[in-house]
């Protein structure tokens, strides 16, 4: 997951004083002894998270490891989404000041399996169902790492290591809050025993092996089979592969011309022009056509893509 040879500085741990980052600050101690620094996010939305980052920053003094609290603003709206922005954020900062080689994060089992399940249940493509990534980048900064290594273990697993040390750790009163949705998939988990959360996390690395497929094949779609066309105003686009594959170069294309388009509206456009109809996709027309291809004889689907036209007002 981090390879030694990759390593250009220490790796930085994100701790939040509960039991699952205790046991990643607790483990990685003795994996990688004086490999490691830390820092602890104090979001200013309970009484209790200033005691929180204290008895993180009070255990790092114990294993002789260094320490950095920080102090973010949530912005208003959903609040988990924009406190995990102002804590990325954050710890990307802190990242790049002290030339961290990657930011890893407590991410376990349970975590991937309850990320499945809501997925599953809201109708997620397969780039959803892929949950999270074992390595993959620090949200808006592509030049840091971010691995979770605790993906194979379970939350009693964990729970186990930190008892075994006889280390306190914090509870978040947020994590029994049933009016979130995560919560209420944790209930579900721990009362149907059935739902191991180990092979729904596996289940998950499954699907994320389908999308690094995809992403793959996207890519070689994007190389080959799209042409740019009068000085990169439009797109020519060979479309003869997989629905799945089609989806992630329509988005692509509409992004060269200056639109927006999630999946979902490129998964809609594809039906539309699969039946040879004309479709509109953020600011974008696209349309169904034909060519044959001299050198081989065959016929193919090509899809032609350009801003849509001003509308004309009356």
């Amino acid at each position: 997951m981090w390879p030694a040879v990759d390593r250009t500085g220490p790796l930085g741990l994100a701790v939040s004083g509960g039991p699952d980052s205790i046991a990643l600050l607790l483990l990685a101690s003795q994996a990688l002894p004086d490999e490691i620094v830390v820092a602890s996010v104090d979001h200013g939305l309970r009484s209790e998270s200033a005691t929180e980052v204290a008895l993180v920053e009070a255990l790092c003094s114990e294993l002789a490891i260094p320490f950095t609290g920080l102090s973010v603003e949530v912005a208003p709206g959903n609040l988990q989404a924009r406190a995990r922005e102002a804590r990325y954020a954050a710890l990307a900062q802190w990242g790049s000041e002290l030339d961290i080689g990657a930011l890893a994060t407590a991410h376990h089992a349970d975590d991937q399996a309850e990320t499945l399940l809501m997925r599953l249940a809201r109708g997620s493509g397969l780039a959803g169902l892929a949950g999270v990534r074992a390595a993959t980048f620090v949200p808006g900064r592509e030049e840091m790492m971010l691995v979770r290594p605790l993906l194979n273990w379970s939350k009693t697993e964990l729970a186990a290591v930190v008892e075994g040390m006889d280390v306190d750790a914090a509870i978040d009163p947020s994590n029994r809050d049933d009016r979130f949705d995560r919560v209420r998939v944790r209930q579900h988990l721990a009362e149907n025993a059935w739902l191991d959360p180990i092979a729904l996390s596996a289940s998950a690395g499954h699907l994320s092996d389908a999308w690094r497929a995809i992403e793959w094949y996207a890519q070689i779609d994007w190389e080959e089979m799209v042409h740019e066309e009068r000085g990169g105003s439009a797109y020519r686009y060979y479309a003869n592969v997989p629905r799945a594959i089609a989806i992630e170069t329509i988005v692509r294309i509409i992004t060269q011309l200056g639109g927006l388009a999630s999946r979902g509206d490129a998964a809609r456009a594809f039906d539309r022009l699969w039946h040879e109809q004309n479709a509109s996709l953020g600011g974008v027309l696209i349309r169904p056509d034909t060519e044959l291809i001299e050198k081989t004889g065959v016929t193919m689907r090509v899809w032609w893509f350009e801003p849509e036209p001003p509308r004309t007002t009356h």
